[in-house]
């Protein structure tokens, strides 16, 4: 089977910090597998927030996630902290890709590495819609 590879850029615009809950600890006593795109999605608002922007409305189109890649590095346990970077890439004429590190600061190890494809969507009418100029402008 071949495996996931997320090639990490060298430079993030972002990082932004989350302690792991006890409600994202599985059985095996762990930060659940499932949990890791919450995480993701969390790290997205804030860095879209940072920017004056929301999944709903970034320079008037809003975005939806198309695809997710997820390479788990190490585990994650209730209390640890995550510092999460995040940075834009491959941006094409109806979205672009995101690239999260995921880092705990409490073992020093890198969790995952984390890609999600983000086309702009339009909520209103259903459909997808083009990249706005600026956005690659502003994070290309």
């Amino acid at each position: 089977m071949t495996r996931v590879k997320i090639d990490l850029p060298q430079h993030f615009l972002f990082e932004c910090y989350f302690v792991i809950p006890i409600s994202m600890i599985n059985y095996g006593g762990h930060l659940g597998n499932d949990s890791i795109l919450s995480i993701a999605h969390e790290a997205r608002i804030q860095f879209l927030g940072y920017y004056g922007y929301s999944e709903m409305n970034m320079e008037g189109v809003g975005i939806i996630m198309s695809d997710a890649a997820i390479q788990y590095k190490s585990e994650g346990f209730h209390g640890n902290v995550l510092e999460i970077a995040v940075q834009p890439v491959n941006f094409h004429s109806v979205g672009f890709d995101i690239i999260y590190k995921v880092h705990n600061q409490t073992t020093k190890k890198d969790l995952a590495y984390i890609r999600t494809g983000i086309v702009c969507f339009d909520y209103h009418k259903r459909k997808i819609v083009s990249l706005p100029h600026k956005i690659t402008e502003l994070w290309g």
